[in-house]
């Protein structure tokens, strides 16, 4: 799970804001919790904690390492994703606009003033051998600090050992060929829960029933031990911190929406197939493994330990209708698209795509109305006048290296 809006920052902002923020923490955690997850993933923003070089911030919603202190107290793991760069829809992927300045610099790739990625495999190939260079030493750097800890390598199917490869999409049981290594897990390092919204584009939906087929396919099918949903959490990126083309709203459709508020039935149904799975570990991790065929689109999987203990697994992958099968001598009906999990082997506990739980609408209570005079504030900026300027130039000046990223707007006036 990620959370962009409780640790991610958000820029310029009335210090209140950041309070605010940061007392969402413990609930927003707690909701994680509640709804079946054992670890929460975070990125670590550069831009936000090294705003110019040398003067740090890691105060209010920046305290990373209270974020992180609080997810442990209430008994859940994190999963860090340092980056520094680190895509995520973030405005220059988490990079401080002051690394303009610095002489002979030239980003992701096999350059000396700056090193290390995330999701580098969809750029890779533009810098040839530089590129598999620059991979192989971001590897070589993560395991040198040995911090006892794995490292894994967001998107990137040919992570360097020990690093572990990872996969990103909506569909990795289907679209991913696993490790590349037989001694590394299967993880999913985002399983998308919707997708963010450009300016001017529709909403991208995806159902529960699809998001709980695919998740379950993949522990299944590539013995999945990590499934980070991206996002559990939406969030809002105030400020100028979206990336170009982003609204500033983010996942609004995921389990935990923008505002922290749980989405039904995404939320309630993740929960339950949560419930079923933790039902079934200790089967599933230490039994053996046997698929049976129980159709053209339908097998079995079957986990047997030592002791007697059974859990199915009976999926039917056929996309068109429900249908019939037999599974030791009792039939089952398996809707299209669907796992049933039987963590006794006889009684099916859930089914990917029959939801419980109930759907939910947000309402809105309007709490300021424009037509309210007294709620306007006017803003005054002072014009300048030519004599009174200090910067001055032949040519038009270039905004962001001229205003290092503090504003998006500047001010020309000429003679």
């Amino acid at each position: 799970m990620s959370m962009p809006s409780t640790d991610d920052g958000c820029g310029k902002r009335p210090a209140v804001a950041g309070i605010i923020i940061t007392t969402m923490w413990p609930s927003l955690i707690a909701k994680a919790k509640e709804g079946g997850l054992d670890a929460i993933q975070t990125y670590v923003f550069w831009n936000l904690h090294e705003p110019q070089p040398g003067q740090y911030d890691f105060t209010g919603r920046n305290d990373i390492v209270s974020f992180i202190k609080q997810v442990q107290q209430q008994g859940l793991y994190v999963s860090l994703r340092i980056g520094p760069f680190i895509e995520a829809e973030w405005g220059y992927g988490g990079l401080p606009f002051w690394l303009h300045d610095v002489p002979g610099i030239v980003f992701r790739t096999n350059n000396d003033p700056f090193k290390i990625e995330n999701e580098y495999q969809n750029i890779e190939r533009a810098f040839h051998e530089e590129g598999t260079l620059y991979l192989n030493w971001t590897a070589q750097m993560a395991v040198d600090q040995n911090t006892g800890e794995p490292w894994m390598m967001c998107k990137q199917d040919d992570a360097p050992d020990p690093v572990i490869n990872t996969c990103n999409g909506m569909r990795c049981d289907e679209t991913w060929n696993g490790p590349n290594s037989p001694n590394k897990p299967s993880i999913w390092t985002e399983n998308w829960t919707s997708f963010f919204q450009p300016y001017g584009e529709d909403v991208v939906m995806r159902s529960a029933q699809d998001l709980a087929f695919h998740t379950t396919m993949f522990i299944l099918k590539l013995n999945g031990s990590f499934v980070n949903y991206y996002m559990y959490h939406g969030g809002t990126n105030f400020g100028r911190t979206p990336a170009s083309f982003m609204i500033t709203g983010y996942y609004d459709q995921a389990p935990l929406d923008e505002y922290g508020l749980t989405r039904q039935p995404k939320y309630g149904h993740l929960k339950d197939l949560h419930a079923a799975l933790r039902m079934c570990s200790q089967t599933l991790l230490y039994g053996n493994l046997t698929i049976e065929d129980l159709g053209e689109y339908q097998d079995a999987y079957v986990y047997e330990g030592n002791s007697g203990e059974c859990v199915a697994f009976l999926v039917n992958n056929g996309s068109r209708e429900s249908i019939q099968v037999v599974f030791r001598n009792t039939s089952y009906t398996l809707p299209s698209k669907s796992i049933s999990i039987l963590p006794d082997c006889k009684t099916v506990f859930f089914n990917t795509a029959m939801v419980n739980a109930q759907v939910n609408t947000r309402s809105y209570q309007p709490i300021i109305r424009f037509d309210s005079p007294q709620k306007w504030e006017v803003f005054s900026e002072p014009i300048p006048q030519f004599d009174q300027t200090s910067l001055r130039s032949d040519t038009l000046p270039e905004q962001m290296n001229s205003t290092k990223d503090t504003s998006d707007y500047m001010w020309y006036t000429m003679r």
